[in-house]
């Protein structure tokens, strides 16, 4: 009768509930539990036999987010993220966990724990290094972003997906926090730190040619239902080991412009590229800038390999679309790699990839160089056509800065 009506669990509950309510443990196993979520908006525990190498992770969902009771949330995002995962995991096998039970009365998913593995945010932030990771992530973007859109689905099965992941609570997070609030200091949350603030009112509040580019971006993210996006993949949402990379957290997944999940992951790329910069590791910093180049260069060859392999549109196969296409899905990537650029630093959800910079001087030239690259790609996101066009962005601003 315990699980019948929502609550808010705690460790002894969430052990309580693997032993009812999972097919995973034995009877009279015993279990301990760790609540190890550290993110905005969920509960995460972890549970663990004593006796046997067994454990899951139990992901509950709450009515309102972990960093403020200001977001209220409706919990089918849980059902969502289930939903995601599974279909994802079709499409890009082992680039996703496992997932083993969805409950919409808890509003919780038990997937595979993933302890062999660690938040690639924590690797780059001890500016560790990952050779399979631009291969992997690029195999998983494509998979999931080409196979879902109308070049390769059934239009009314897509239409059909369209409707089962519309996302209105979260997606209004992202117009809000991503494209909104750190343009403006108007009736916003943004958490400027503070040596910065005079530079932000004056290279982002009263930009307004920028700000009209912004409002581009956010009705192309409001309007182009174009494939279903992961909708929050940042190195916060990668678990990484050095062969393998699982992608994890799809809660904000709704049908969006492909540009933006690409946007994200080089946006964060950067980020810990910034915090190489900070702490004179270059050897990072090259590996980043190769990277980089990479997950771009090789998004684009695979993109083309597979819409010539599996596109069924018959208009799609008109001589020079897809090369048109995926260009649009360039100019994308570079205004979203913006946008996240700005955001995590003047809006109210920052990364640790900068707050961890503890010199006050170097966390200024820091953010301030986030910001100035992040202007670039916004407002001159049509010209970026490959890997080398983001890097030079990136060189450009490090040496005029």
């Amino acid at each position: 009768m315990k699980f019948e009506k929502y609550f808010t669990m705690e460790e002894a509950d969430a052990i309580e509930y693997a032993k009812e309510r999972l097919d995973f443990f034995e009877a009279d196993e015993e279990l301990t539990c760790k609540e190890i979520g550290d993110g905005n908006l969920n509960y995460i525990f972890k549970v663990d036999s004593v006796n046997r190498e067994k454990s899951v992770i139990i992901k509950q969902s709450g009515p309102v987010a972990r960093i403020s009771d200001e977001f209220k949330l409706s919990p089918d995002r849980n059902r969502i993220e289930y939903e995601i995962l599974k279909f994802q995991r079709e499409l890009a096998a082992e680039l996703v966990p496992k997932v083993y039970n969805y409950d919409p009365i808890m509003n919780c998913t038990a997937m595979e724990d993933l302890s062999d593995h660690v938040i690639m945010r924590t690797e780059m932030i001890n500016h560790k290094k990952f050779k399979k990771f631009a291969d992997d992530i690029t195999t998983f973007m494509v998979n999931t972003l080409l196979l879902t859109s109308d070049v390769c689905m059934e239009h009314k099965e897509k239409k059909g997906f369209v409707k089962n992941f519309i996302n209105p609570e979260l997606c209004e997070i992202s117009e809000d926090l991503v494209y909104t609030e750190p343009f403006s200091d108007v009736n916003n949350r943004n958490d400027v730190f503070r040596p910065n603030a005079s530079w932000v009112k004056e290279n982002i509040y009263l930009d307004e040619a920028l700000k009209l580019e912004t409002a581009k971006l956010k009705f192309e993210f409001m309007n182009n239902a174009q494939s279903l996006i992961h909708g929050d993949l940042h190195t916060g949402s990668i678990f990484i080991k050095e062969d393998s990379t699982k992608v994890i957290d799809p809660e904000f997944a709704f049908y969006g412009p492909m540009g933006y999940d690409i946007g994200n992951v080089i946006a964060n790329l950067i980020f810990a590229w910034v915090n190489a910069d900070a702490f004179g590791k270059d050897e990072q910093k090259n590996w980043l800038e190769e990277t980089i180049a990479k997950v771009i260069d090789l998004f684009k060859e695979k993109f083309l390999k597979l819409w010539d392999k599996r596109a069924t549109e018959y208009t799609a196969k008109y001589k020079g679309f897809k090369e048109y296409y995926l260009n649009t899905v360039l100019r994308d990537t570079a205004g979203v790699t913006g946008l996240e650029g700005i955001r995590r630093i003047v809006g109210i959800a920052h990364v640790k990839d900068i707050t961890i910079i503890e010199d006050e001087e170097r966390r200024m030239r820091a953010e301030r160089l986030c910001m100035t690259l992040s202007k670039k790609f916004i407002m001159r996101r049509n010209e970026l056509k490959t890997g080398r066009d983001f890097i030079n962005i990136i060189k450009e601003t490090e040496k005029n800065l």
